[in-house]
C-alpha cells in the first residue's frame, strides 16, 4: 500500500495536480493571502491575540 507521501507526489506528477500546484503558488504570492496565514499561524503559535 502507498503511503500517503507518495500518493501525494503521484498525484502532483498529473496535469491537474500540476494546474492546482501553480495555482496555489500564485496565490502565496499575494500579499493579502499572506497576511492571513500569518494571522492563523500566529492562533496556532499562541502568539498575536485580537481584542
Amino acid at each position: 500500500m502507498a503511503s500517503l507521501i507518495d500518493r501525494v507526489r503521484n498525484y502532483l506528477r498529473t496535469p491537474q495536480g500540476q494546474r492546482n500546484m501553480e495555482k496555489a503558488r500564485t496565490m502565496a504570492r499575494d500579499p493579502r493571502n499572506r497576511q492571513k496565514l500569518r494571522g492563523l499561524l500566529d492562533r496556532f503559535r499562541g502568539g498575536h491575540t485580537r481584542r
